[in-house]
């Protein structure tokens, strides 16, 4: 599940609260907590959490939740995101279904979850979106539809969720829910990688060094979205460009630098098939010297 996160950005957007903080104090708020003073931030945010502002009662649950300021209090928590989501604020609405979904402080329940991001869905929250196209991607707590994950996804998508897109391009790629399509794969992929998404750039190198689906076969432009994946720490990506420089694939043939992506696959913790064949393409390399 996504988790929103506390920032600055939390204190930018109009709000139809029963009263509002001046302005003045949103920038202080914001500054207090871009400098890391919670504490700060807290005493800022409380009076006008109990005068009703919304974004301020939403910000306080957030601080509560996290630990930020104050001791971790759930109960707190959840108090101040139901005040805020009650005045229809879909930041709360979007971090109460995350409680509600992870069972945070609250008995898990994907029923209260689900119901929670979509009352912030309908009003253009990308997260919550993307957390009932997940849902339904995966059938917790719903019996799975992929039709119904791929509308949730591509409305957050369309708002520029970088989860969401990637999501899409597998769906394409692999013709779940949809017919398979390698152009709209590669277009959602492509968006998805531009904003940074590691896994999106693993796999669009994929595609260019086994000439999927009507591309090419390209080494070189493998390479390139690998060394943005690899860059990010991403094994599998760090592995494929030691096999690149180690076979000479639209390279020249380098045993130095095929070492030495093999020796950062090798060192990750996260991914044991990874490792495993890193660590075996590195004793095969020594048993050449």
């Amino acid at each position: 599940m996504k988790k929103f996160f506390l920032g600055v950005c939390l204190f930018l957007s109009a709000s139809l609260a029963l009263a509002q903080m001046p302005e003045k104090t949103r920038q202080e708020v914001a500054q207090a907590i871009q400098q890391g003073n919670y504490e700060q931030a807290v005493r800022l945010l409380r009076p006008w959490a109990w005068r009703g502002d919304a974004r301020a009662q939403h910000s306080l649950g957030v601080m509560y939740r996290d630990g930020l300021g104050v001791a971790q209090d759930y109960a707190q928590a959840r108090e101040w995101l139901e005040k805020a989501a009650a005045q229809g604020n879909a930041k709360a609405q979007t971090n109460l279904g995350l409680m509600y979904g992870d069972g945070r402080g609250v008995a898990q329940d994907y029923a209260k979850a689900r119901e929670w991001w979509e009352k912030a869905a309908v009003q253009g929250n990308a997260d919550a979106q993307f957390n009932l196209g997940a849902m339904y991607d995966a059938g917790r707590g719903v019996a799975r539809d992929l039709l119904k994950a791929r509308e949730w996804y591509e409305q957050a998508a369309a708002l520029g969720d970088v989860d969401a897109r990637f999501n899409l391009g597998l769906m394409y790629r692999d013709g779940l829910g949809v017919a398979q399509d390698y152009a709209q794969a590669r277009e959602w992929l492509e968006k998805a990688a531009a904003q940074g998404n590691a896994k999106a750039q693993y796999c669009l190198g994929a595609m260019y060094y086994d000439g999927h689906g009507g591309i090419a076969r390209n080494y070189v432009k493998a390479l390139e979205w690998w060394e943005k994946a690899a860059d990010q720490g991403n094994a599998r990506a760090q592995f494929n460009i030691g096999v690149i420089y180690r076979d000479g694939q639209g390279v020249a043939q380098d045993d130095g630098k095929a070492r030495e992506w093999f020796e950062k696959a090798a060192a990750q913790t996260e991914n044991a098939e990874v490792v495993r064949k890193a660590r075996q393409a590195l004793e095969r390399m020594r048993g050449k010297r």
